[in-house]
């Protein structure tokens, strides 16, 4: 497996080199925006790290340019840990979000998560959709189909459905969604979550045989295809 990191911090970078490369990975630096474009452009790579204060040209338009050709997973590294810098960067096409200061443990386990998932999952990801199954989300023009039909989704249905399917296969718990779609800690007497889970499965899941929107009892909620 090769890994691209994109880091201006040489100290944070060399880290990263180090750690990655013990554990077995292919390991390429580069320490800006620019350079790290053109190595993720012209080199095949499974997995991109990309910090998003660079010079040169920020991670975002990095990955912004990336994602108009390459469908190369990309887990974002930042220092900002605002919620909307957050949902920016999934809505920019990446695949996972890591605040600095991180645990190496945790990236590593992000990094063997997105990893795993583009071998395991039935789903696809290019410039501007997102796949599992029967279900299309066209993250342009924010439209989500299943088997050709079309969802009528509000606009919080279709965030929370973004982050599920960018996270496929993965448990989510209560606490996260509300996070990330909400900009909220989670209250355990606020039942905003689930509501939504519900309303969101009765037109992803209920018209359908193939259910995607699964409970995980006591855990969260994950959007899989279960093969029987």
């Amino acid at each position: 497996m090769r890994i691209l990191v994109v880091e201006d911090e040489k100290r944070v970078a060399e880290y990263l080199h180090k750690g990655l490369t013990e554990n077995g990975y292919a390991v390429d630096l580069a320490h800006n925006g620019p350079d790290g474009l053109h190595l993720a452009l012209e080199g095949s790579y499974d997995l991109v790290l990309l910090d998003v204060m660079l010079p040169g040209i920020d991670g975002f338009a990095v990955l912004r340019a990336l994602r108009a050709v390459r469908a190369t997973p990309v887990l974002m590294l930042t220092a900002r840990d605002a919620v909307d810098d957050r949902v920016h960067g999934l809505q920019q096409g990446a695949d996972d979000y890591l605040v600095k200061p991180f645990a190496f443990s945790e990236l590593l386990a992000r990094v063997q998560a997105l990893l795993r998932r583009g071998t395991q999952q039935h789903a696809e990801l290019d410039a501007n959709r997102l796949r599992l199954a029967d279900l299309e989300l066209d993250l342009v023009r924010r439209r989500a189909t299943r088997a050709g039909q079309r969802l009528n989704l509000t606009a919080k249905e279709f965030l929370l459905l973004t982050m599920l399917l960018r996270h496929r296969g993965e448990v989510l718990s209560r606490t996260v969604i509300a996070e990330q779609v909400w900009d909220m800690n989670f209250d355990s007497d606020t039942n905003v979550v689930d509501v939504a889970v519900r309303r969101l499965r009765s037109k992803l899941d209920d018209p359908f045989e193939t259910k995607l929107l699964h409970t995980v009892r006591g855990m969260g909620y994950v959007l899989e295809d279960r093969i029987p």
